[in-house]
């Protein structure tokens, strides 16, 4: 008695799959550009109203492009900031210092941590994860006062410190990194320690590298609350202000002030938003592999 085999259906080349059709992409795609029109409008007015004369920028209706396009609104910033007691150059030291200073902090603190979390098992390990998860839903300004008081007591008040390090303990980014490091099999770090290698070096050559779509999305974060950060509540001293709030203070001057505010607002969001521009595959696959376990 002879086996019976089925006989291997061919699929023609070219030919899309059941779940999926024309129309339903074209379908997907019109919705895709709606909502990428709609979130790119903002952008897109904030960049046309830094090159925008007075007149145009209370034009009624407010027109999207600009007409007559200057550069007048970036002199009048300048020459405002040129006549400060503390020069231009020294506010931009001051966010560039702390952004740099604590992205870089809260990218080792968090990756070390992390890396604890996801991959030994110890007394207290998934309690401290839960409080993590927890401090995901308090906001910044419930924070405000208990983090005063802490700089009060460490003596940190009106120093860099007061606002780098609190950067350190982004709950969002120890989650990110966590969910990211829990998707690295178990035997890839047992390989590596059955050659040879210490803890030290499989965080550092084999860890840090696998995850760097989570870490460029945790800078980006980072990035964005440090360089908009005012730092007002904790520092005093106007030679270690931040850029914002400089620029803040100079909105304020009223309405003449218009065309420098909205130059102040290309200037603010221009480098958070070319960071994401540059790194936002990284961003996609993070939050692609975030809930991806072994």
């Amino acid at each position: 008695m002879g086996i019976i085999t089925k006989k291997p259906v061919k699929r023609k080349k070219g030919r899309r799959g059941l779940n999926r059709s024309y129309g339903g992409d074209a379908v997907i795609i019109v919705i895709l550009t709606i909502f990428g029109l709609f979130f790119a409008y903002p952008l897109v007015y904030a960049l046309n109203n830094a090159f925008k004369p007075l007149n145009e920028i209370f034009l009624f209706p407010p027109k999207l492009f600009v007409r007559q396009p200057t550069l007048n609104n970036f002199q009048d910033l300048f020459i405002i900031m040129s006549k400060s007691w503390v020069t231009f150059s020294r506010y931009i030291f001051n966010t560039v210092f702390i952004t740099a200073a604590g992205t870089a902090g809260l990218i080792i603190a968090a990756s070390m941590g992390a890396y604890v979390i996801s991959k030994y098992r110890f007394p207290g390990g998934r309690l401290f994860f839960s409080l993590v998860i927890i401090t995901l839903m308090f906001s910044g300004y419930v924070t405000a006062i208990p983090n005063y008081l802490v700089m009060t007591r460490l003596g940190w008040v009106d120093t860099y410190l007061s606002v780098i390090v609190p950067a350190f303990a982004m709950p969002m980014g120890f989650f990110l990194l966590k969910q990211f490091i829990d998707t690295i099999p178990n035997t890839l770090l047992e390989a590596a320690k059955v050659d040879g290698a210490k803890e030290w070096r499989i965080f550092v050559h084999l860890i840090l590298p696998m995850i760097k779509p989570a870490w460029l999305t945790v800078m980006i974060f980072s990035v964005q609350n440090l360089w908009n950060a005012r730092a007002s509540n904790f520092i005093y001293s106007e030679q270690l202000k931040t850029l914002p709030y400089a620029l803040s203070q100079i909105i304020s001057g009223g309405v003449a002030r218009a065309g420098v505010g909205a130059a102040v607002t290309l200037f603010v969001m221009i480098v958070p938003l070319l960071m994401f521009i540059f790194a936002q595959s990284n961003v996609l696959q993070t939050m692609a592999n975030s809930g991806i376990k072994e």
